[in-house]
């Protein structure tokens, strides 16, 4: 049987967290991470808040979820798409786990921060957080880089 591609795992673990084990057949973790992400869910009332974000409807959003259970999600999240990444057929980038590490610090942040206002605008739970990957992201990358490269550095020396 072909092995599952990464770009592959990555996006059905960006649908749900957990598919991306499954497709590698590691089933006991994707169960693990299912569960895990229903049970974050249901307490946190996530997909609620999801719904009155994209209906513009933030307010309810922010007083429907709780915070004290959602905070779990992002590293659950993000570590996830990592561990779907990282068994699926490829070669694994060395240090390619810190730009997943640090979208899901930024993501945190960005829910810690979601009950204010920047520029003027509201953005609430959900919306913050999604915009608080990209920075993440774009600071995990970057931070990899020069690990790269001051190991390279020291190798050559």
């Amino acid at each position: 049987m072909k092995k599952v591609q990464k770009l592959e795992a990555i996006l059905w673990s960006i649908a749900f967290p957990g598919f991306g084990q499954l497709l590698n057949r590691h089933l006991f973790k994707g169960f693990v991470f299912i569960f895990l992400e229903f049970i974050i869910n249901v307490n946190s009332f996530f997909n609620q808040a999801i719904m009155y974000s994209f209906l513009g409807k933030i307010r309810d959003a922010e007083l429907v979820v709780n915070h004290q259970w959602l905070m779990f999600y992002p590293c659950l999240y993000m570590y996830a798409m990592y561990d779907a990444y990282k068994f699926a057929d490829g070669e694994n980038p060395p240090y390619s786990y810190v730009p997943f590490a640090f979208g899901a610090y930024f993501v945190t942040v960005g829910l810690m921060y979601s009950p204010n206002k920047y520029f003027g605008i509201f953005f609430g739970p959900i919306w913050l957080p999604i915009l608080s990957l990209i920075p993440g992201l774009a600071v995990g990358f970057i931070i990899r880089y020069f690990i790269i490269k001051y190991h390279s550095r020291q190798i050559s020396s």
